[in-house]
């Protein structure tokens, strides 16, 4: 499903890849995930979303426990898109519609530049249908990585059937999963 010439893009939704790897008992190791997906391609850009607490915007003292994640994946060539979430659950549902409307407006563009030919999407949620089938009218391959081996599957049953591939992310195990020694 992958050919080595072709340009790709990795969008992650955090808190979604997070919550589907959780429900296999692993963790995800990014590195070992890039060089999973530049051995399968081009990888042009790597792009990571997520939603953070308004103690991480409150200095480098504040210590967040996502905040060595946020910190490792920015040093080390990810694209990093966050949102901070204030006071309250409904004001971080906003910023999670927000971060959805950042990823797919940001794969779209890039698919409508012509930059990549091939997105992979790390995430679950059927709101994610329109990106989906908007990139494939612009004539982009779109594999998308979650899982179904959970009960109730994570992934959204449209979502996984409109994308023109589906991995499993337990499949993906061995070549993704952290070290219990690796700290991020």
């Amino acid at each position: 499903m992958f050919y080595k010439d072709e340009r790709l893009a990795l969008f992650i939704d955090g808190q979604e890849l997070h919550r589907a790897a959780a429900q296999l008992e692993f963790s995800v190791d990014f590195k070992r995930l890039i060089d999973t997906f530049k051995v399968r391609g081009r990888l042009l850009r790597s792009y990571y979303y997520t939603v953070l607490p308004p103690e991480i915007a409150g200095g480098q003292n504040t210590y967040v426990p996502l905040r060595p994640l946020v910190d490792w994946l920015e040093y080390n060539g990810f694209a990093i898109r966050k949102r901070i979430a204030t006071d309250g659950s409904n004001r971080a549902h906003e910023e999670r519609e927000k971060l959805r409307v950042n990823l797919m407006l940001e794969a779209i563009g890039l698919a409508h530049a012509r930059r990549v030919e091939h997105v992979v999407l790390f995430l679950n949620s059927g709101a994610y249908l329109p990106l989906v089938e908007a990139l494939k009218r612009e004539g982009v391959r779109v594999t998308l990585v979650s899982t179904i081996k959970t009960n109730p599957p994570v992934v959204d049953d449209e979502l996984r059937r409109a994308a023109d591939w589906f991995v499993d992310l337990h499949d993906l195990r061995d070549e993704v999963e952290k070290e219990r020694s690796n700290p991020l």
